[in-house]
């Protein structure tokens, strides 16, 4: 299956999940601010009609509109790199010197999650270091915006309605401050979740009753653990190219060149 088809399987089982009907894609998307609160307006009444309750509601009113989401959405390029170049743009040596590190000080969290998961702390640690610098940047974005913007941007409203809908169900619950910061697409916490993700796959990985990927190493990580198993992780089988395992990292991240430098940072962490 093509990158381009799991992404459109994606989007549509999203928002089949999150129960929203066809009316909700009728409002007129956008390619710039001019539209954004007509448009807004329009999905607030097709939330609330859909289980979306007052703070959920009132944080979508209070968003803005993200022209520095517009502008990270068309500018990625660090994809179309090779992958000597991804690694070193990405600092693949140090985040697998420092993901050793890591593993050692977390030695008891990433043994309770590989029972649980059956996914070893190399590929978890990798992601982790990867996505935030193991959650010393998580963004500067606020994720409710940068979501909304993405929905109604006409160039994939299709893909972040349903998760734009799942933010909304997660400030209802409490999990995700209608203030929280992550990355430019809306992406949440210490290994980055879109929000319809963290419906899906978010876990209590510390035990206090509530999943919050930004505050909770051990949810962020059992999480990402969980969305492996999810997407097809064997316990005990390899994750490099053409092993079992390596479908389950191209579920997490479509570039070939990002699922290759997991594999390789991964490894590294998982070696002796």
């Amino acid at each position: 299956m093509s990158a381009r088809a799991r992404r459109y399987l994606l989007a549509t089982s999203i928002t089949a999940m999150m129960g929203i009907s066809g009316a909700a894609h009728a409002a007129q998307c956008g390619s710039n601010a001019g539209g954004f609160e007509a448009w807004k307006a329009d999905f607030s009444r097709q939330a609330a009609a859909n289980g979306i309750g007052d703070r959920g509601l009132k944080a979508l009113a209070a968003t803005t509109y993200a022209t520095s989401t517009i502008k990270a959405d068309r500018g990625q390029k660090s994809f179309k790199l090779s992958l000597n170049q991804f690694m070193a743009k990405r600092g693949g040596p140090a985040i697998a010197s420092k993901g050793k590190v890591m593993r050692r000080q977390n030695a008891q969290l990433f043994e309770q999650i590989e029972r649980r998961y059956g996914v070893p702390a190399g590929p978890l640690i990798a992601i982790w270091g990867m996505e935030t610098g193991f959650g010393g940047y998580m963004g500067n974005s606020n994720i409710l915006s940068a979501v909304t913007t993405l929905a109604y941007d006409c160039r994939r409203p299709e893909f972040f309605t349903g998760h734009l809908h799942a933010a909304l169900q997660l400030v209802d619950r409490g999990w995700l401050s209608p203030q929280a910061i992550g990355a430019a697409h809306g992406e949440i916490g210490q290994t980055q979740f879109l929000p319809g993700n963290v419906i899906k796959y978010g876990v209590d990985g510390d035990g206090d009753g509530r999943v919050d990927l930004i505050r909770s190493r051990a949810d962020a990580l059992a999480s990402t653990a969980n969305f492996l198993r999810g997407h097809g992780w064997r316990a005990g089988a390899g994750y490099q190219p053409g092993q079992p395992n390596y479908g389950a990292l191209q579920g997490w991240n479509a570039a070939s060149v990002y699922q290759q430098a997991i594999a390789i940072i991964g490894a590294e962490i998982d070696g002796p």
